[in-house]
Parts: C-alpha cells; sequence; structure tokens
C-alpha cells in the first residue's frame, strides 16, 4: 500500500478503522460526558480517530522513509500536552488526572486501531470502562467507610 492508494478495499478498510476508533473512544468519551467530567464525547472520539489516522500515515504513507515509531512517539508526546491541560491544583488535592490519564489511554487505543490491532483496541477498551465505573463506585464506598471510621474514632473518648 503506497502513498497514493486509493483503491476501493484499502480505502474501504482505512475509513471503517477510523469509524472503529471513533465509536471505542465515543464509549469513553461517553461514560465520562455522563459522569460530567472533562473531555467528554467528542474530545475522547477525535483523539482517537486522530491517533487511529496518524498511525495509518505512519505506517503507510510513507513507505521505506524513516522510523515509523517516531510518529508513536510523538503521537503519545501530543496527547501527553493536551492531559497536561486537564490537571490543576485545587487546594489540597490534584484534579483532572484520571482524564489525563484517559486520553492518553483513548490515544493507545486509537493507534491499535490504526495499527490493524482492533480486537486489541477492543479489549483494551473494555477494560478502560471497567477501571472507570468500577473503581469508581469502589472508591466512592471505600471512602465512606474511611470517613465513617475516622468520625467514630474522633468520637471515642481518650
Amino acid at each position: 500500500m503506497g502513498p497514493i492508494d486509493l483503491s476501493g478495499n484499502t480505502l474501504i478498510i482505512q475509513t471503517i478503522n477510523l469509524v472503529i476508533a471513533a465509536f471505542l473512544g465515543g464509549l469513553i468519551g461517553l461514560e465520562r460526558e455522563t459522569g460530567r467530567r472533562p473531555a467528554g464525547l467528542r474530545t475522547n472520539m477525535l483523539v482517537a480517530v486522530g491517533s487511529a489516522l496518524f498511525t495509518m500515515l505512519s505506517l503507510h504513507a510513507f513507505p521505506g522513509i524513516g522510523d515509523k515509531g517516531r510518529v508513536a512517539a510523538q503521537i503519545v508526546s501530543g496527547i501527553g500536552f493536551l492531559g497536561a491541560g486537564t490537571v490543576w491544583r485545587s487546594q489540597d488535592a490534584v484534579k483532572g488526572l484520571t482524564t489525563a490519564a484517559g486520553l492518553w489511554t483513548v490515544a493507545a487505543i486509537g493507534m491499535a486501531v490504526g495499527a490493524g490491532l482492533g480486537l486489541l483496541a477492543l479489549s483494551a477498551t473494555l477494560v478502560v470502562l471497567l477501571i472507570l465505573t468500577l473503581m469508581m463506585r469502589f472508591e466512592k464506598t471505600f471512602v465512606r467507610m474511611t470517613v465513617a471510621r475516622d468520625r467514630s474514632s474522633e468520637n471515642r473518648p481518650n
């Protein structure tokens, strides 16, 4: 597949891969959106599609030229910069780390789709969704238990 290979099958497969990347990024974005978190549906979809497209370009657009890993490294750096914009400090806590890590992971999912590793991308998406949903419930339960324990120990006489 060369730089100007727009044959029907190739273009269809590439387009399907971009749609798959958008869908997988959208699943994660939808979870973020419903939780009213920064970087929701559209952002995650765009990160996944952009990462998939850059990966496809690095693999197919310039055959025999340069190191294909350079584009992957630049995707990671660029998403790191984007993710850093979502992190801020508020009083005693740092906020936005999950959003930044989510964008970073969505970029990796898009890269997997762009590299033709759709099942890996799907598996990663499912793992991310499990982490975002189940771990949030676990954290809330754990925090409630910890706060209740701390309050009961404060009320005990010394």
